[in-house]
């Protein structure tokens, strides 16, 4: 997959990976639509990435949103060609959260990527092509501790692209799923659980044990990459994949040391 000439949808743009994804495609001579639900950073963005790029600001969780961003794309741009579900929240910590945030999480994070698809795949399989990206997180294929919202969604995120790509793959609509464990952005300065510190700051413990932060720019680095040998599931941090092999492989011994990392870390 090229993407020079070709026009795109990032949401969540208007910071971190998204605003550094915006950036790689637009330096790549792709036209882009910056989506967030702060429109101000998303114009911000918009603005100094010149006049390859347009800013849209609101909830992707509504579908009128996402067919806002399209109908942007289609005036100002053309067909669109790409779209990155990249928007996403951390929801509520565990058994205490609320109806309202586990609602919210499944918004962001997993109906957003189904409404943004009904909307593309139909067009793109007439077109003959089009590419999804969706931002779902290495707690999509292992978990999250502390925060029981984020780890469900993210794995039903992985599950969509999936699902996505066996339906569609033969008629031309590519798929990746991007699964990374830390990186340098809102969600990991204390927003995966704002309404509670104390379980956002555990569950920030946990991804910054686990392995080393990445910036925003070496993931966004790492995508493009994998888009143009059009990988499935793409990894900025690759030891996800021996840990995912290794749940795989034994189920139960990887359940008891996830335990006990938990407890290591309340330590």
């Amino acid at each position: 997959m090229e993407t020079a000439g070709k026009v795109a949808i990032v949401t969540g743009a208007g910071a971190g990976i998204g605003a550094a994804l915006a950036a790689r495609l637009v330096a790549g001579d792709a036209r882009v639509v910056v989506a967030d639900l702060d429109g101000d950073s998303a114009a911000k963005v918009a603005a100094e990435l010149g006049d390859k790029a347009t800013a849209v600001g609101g909830d992707v969780a509504d579908e009128q949103v996402v067919a806002q961003l399209i109908a942007t794309a289609e005036r100002e741009f053309g067909p669109v060609d790409m779209y990155f579900a990249n928007a996403g929240i951390g929801g509520g910590p565990g058994l205490d959260s609320t109806e309202d945030q586990w609602a919210a999480a499944i918004g962001v994070n997993v109906m957003a990527h189904v409404r943004a698809a009904k909307l593309l795949v139909p067009g793109w399989v007439e077109r003959g092509g089009g590419y999804f990206v969706s931002t779902a997180s290495a707690a999509g294929l292992l978990t999250q501790l502390g925060s029981a919202p984020y780890s469900v969604t993210k794995h039903a995120a992985v599950a969509f692209a999936e699902w996505l790509s066996i339906t569609y793959g033969d008629k031309g609509v590519r798929v990746s799923c991007l699964c990374p464990m830390g990186v340098d952005t809102r969600l990991l300065s204390g927003d995966l659980i704002p309404e509670n510190p104390d379980a956002a700051a555990f569950a920030i413990k946990a991804v910054k044990t686990a392995g080393a932060v990445l910036s925003a720019e070496e993931v966004a680095d790492t995508v493009i990459e994998a888009m143009a040998a059009e990988h499935f599931l793409i990894l900025p941090h690759p030891e996800v994949l021996q840990m995912y092999r290794n749940k795989g492989a034994d189920y139960d011994r990887w359940i008891a040391g996830m335990r006990r990392f938990q407890e290591a870390l309340r330590g």
